[in-house]
C-alpha cells in the first residue's frame, strides 16, 4: 500500500498537539467523559423558551403508547380517527385497536414479501434487490397509504375488542420468528423455481405457507374478531348499545372518514426529485393489490400552509419525520437548535436537508400527529403541538412541541385534505407517478421508531 494512504505516527502526533493547543478541548473532554454529550450540548436558551402553549389547539384525549414496537404510523393514523369516533359517541376517552390492525398488517406483509420473492425469482440471490427484500422482510413500520390499505380491507374495532398483548407491545420476539419463517420460505420458493416449478405451483405453495403465518400471529396476538358487540356509556353517563357490527360497519358508522380525500405530500429537496412531481416506490407496501404509495413532492411552504389550515379547521394532521434528530426527549422538544454540538467539538456540521438525504444521514423514521399550531401576529407558524405515541411521561403528558425551524429541516411527509391544494397540484395528483423510486431510496423508509 502507498505510504501516502496510511495514517502515520507523524499524523497522530500532529492531531494530538492540535488537540492540546486548545484548552476548550480539555474542558469538553472532562465534561463529556462524565456525562452524556447531549447533556453538555443541550441549548438552555431553547429549553427555557420552548413552552407548550399554542394559539390554536385541537382538543384531544390522553396520549397513547406503542410501547416497544414500531407501530407509530398505525397509532398516528388511528389517533386521527378516534377523534371523530369520540365525537360521535360522546366519549372523553377512546382508542381503536392497534393490535387488530397489527395482526392483519403482519399477515399481509408476509404475503406481500413472498409474492415479491416469486416475482424476483430470476434475480441472482446476491443481487441488491433480493438482498434488500431479505434484509427486513417483516418490519413493524409503515406508511400512510399502507394504513389506508389496511382500513379499507379490514375496517377498525374498539381497543376493548382486541386489546394489547405482550407481543403487540414488545414485538421483537414475535418478529424474530416471523422473519425466520420469511427467509426459510423464500429459500423454499426460490429452490422450487430452480427445480423447474411454474409460477402457479409457487403460488400454490405460498398459499400453504401462509397458514403458518396466521397460526404464529394468532398465538402471539390472538384471533381477530369477525364481528364486535358494541355498547358503551358516554361521558354524560348515558348507556348506548349498537349490537353486533363488522369492523367495516364500525368504521363507516363511527369514523366515517373519506379515505380518498386524504393525500400524501413530501418534501425532498434533492436534485433527483423535482418539485410538483408525483413519485411512487418500487416494492413499498403491505397488501398485494392494495393502495399504491403515491408521493407528491412539493415546496415546504405548501406543506406548512396546508398543515396550519387543517388544524385551524380542527382536523389533526398525520406526518412523518426523522424524530431522532435534535430531539430533547424528556421535555418533548424538537428544535433544530436544541443541541450545540459544534460548540462541544469545535467544529461545524454542514450538511443541509438535501445532502442529509443523499448521504444517508436522515430519512423518515417516525410518524406522529399535529394537533396544534402557534401563530404569530402575522399568522405565521412559530411552533407546532405534536401528539406522540410514546406514553404520557414525556413532554406535556405525551404531547411534544416542534419548532417551525425543525419542521423545515426534519419533516418529510404529511397527509392533508385535497381541498388544501391548488388546482395545479390537484391536476398532478390525477396522473400516474412519473418516477418509480428504488426501494432503498430515502423516501421509501418506513416509520417505525419506538
Amino acid at each position: 500500500m502507498n505510504m501516502e494512504q496510511q495514517l502515520t505516527q507523524e499524523d497522530i502526533t500532529r492531531f494530538s498537539e492540535a488537540f492540546d493547543a486548545d484548552p476548550k478541548n480539555l474542558l469538553a473532554l472532562n465534561a463529556v467523559t462524565q456525562n452524556p454529550v447531549g447533556t453538555i450540548a443541550l441549548n438552555r436558551r431553547v429549553v427555557s423558551q420552548a413552552t407548550h402553549v399554542f394559539s390554536n389547539v385541537i382538543e384531544t384525549p390522553e396520549a397513547t403508547s406503542q410501547e416497544s414496537s414500531g407501530r407509530c404510523w398505525m397509532f398516528a393514523g388511528l389517533n386521527t380517527f378516534r377523534l371523530k369516533a369520540m365525537e360521535k359517541m360522546n366519549l372523553e376517552k377512546f382508542e381503536l385497536s392497534q393490535t387488530y390492525l397489527m395482526f392483519w398488517d403482519k399477515l399481509e406483509k408476509a404475503n406481500f414479501f413472498l409474492e415479491n420473492i416469486i416475482e424476483t425469482r430470476n434475480e441472482a440471490l446476491n443481487s441488491r434487490l433480493v438482498m434488500w427484500l431479505l434484509s427486513d422482510p417483516m418490519p413493524d413500520g409503515g406508511q400512510w397509504d399502507m394504513f389506508v390499505s389496511l382500513v379499507r380491507k379490514y375496517g377498525v374495532i374498539p381497543k376493548s375488542a382486541m386489546p394489547e398483548t405482550n407481543s403487540s407491545s414488545a414485538s421483537g420476539s414475535m418478529n424474530a420468528v416471523l422473519v425466520a419463517k420469511c427467509r426459510e420460505y423464500a429459500c423454499t420458493l426460490r429452490e422450487m423455481h430452480e427445480n423447474g416449478a411454474s409460477p402457479d405451483e409457487l403460488r400454490g405453495m405460498k398459499s400453504e405457507l401462509m397458514a403458518e403465518f396466521y397460526k404464529i400471529l394468532t398465538i402471539h396476538l390472538g384471533k381477530p374478531p369477525r364481528t364486535v358487540f358494541w355498547e358503551w356509556r358516554d361521558k354524560d353517563k348515558k348507556f348506548n348499545r349498537d349490537g353486533t357490527m363488522t369492523p367495516g360497519e364500525f368504521f363507516k358508522k363511527y369514523v366515517d372518514t373519506d379515505l380518498d380525500e386524504m393525500v400524501c405530500l413530501i418534501h425532498s429537496p434533492t436534485t433527483d426529485k423535482p418539485l410538483n412531481t408525483l413519485f411512487t416506490v418500487r416494492y413499498l407496501g403491505n397488501i398485494v393489490g392494495g393502495q399504491e404509495v403515491r408521493y407528491l413532492n412539493v415546496d415546504i411552504e405548501v406543506i406548512r400552509r396546508a398543515a396550519a389550515e387543517m388544524i385551524l379547521e380542527n382536523q389533526p394532521v398525520w406526518f412523518g419525520c426523522d424524530v431522532g434528530k435534535m430531539l430533547e426527549r424528556e421535555k418533548g422538544i424538537m428544535d433544530a437548535e436544541a443541541y450545540d454540538y459544534g460548540l462541544v467539538y469545535g467544529t461545524t456540521f454542514k450538511l443541509d436537508k438535501a445532502r442529509r438525504l443523499d448521504y444517508g444521514h436522515s430519512r423518515m423514521t417516525h410518524a406522529m400527529v399535529m394537533t396544534g399550531v402557534d401563530l404569530d401576529e402575522e399568522k405565521k407558524p412559530v411552533k407546532w403541538r405534536v401528539e406522540n405515541s410514546w406514553g404520557t411521561k414525556i413532554g406535556d403528558k405525551g404531547y411534544m412541541v416542534m419548532s417551525d425551524g425543525w419542521f423545515d429541516e426534519y419533516l418529510y411527509e404529511i397527509t392533508v385534505s385535497r381541498k388544501k391544494l391548488s388546482p395545479e397540484l390537484l391536476k398532478i395528483l390525477e396522473t400516474e407517478p412519473v418516477v418509480v423510486l428504488p426501494p432503498w431510496d430515502p423516501m421509501g423508509a418506513l416509520a417505525k421508531s419506538a
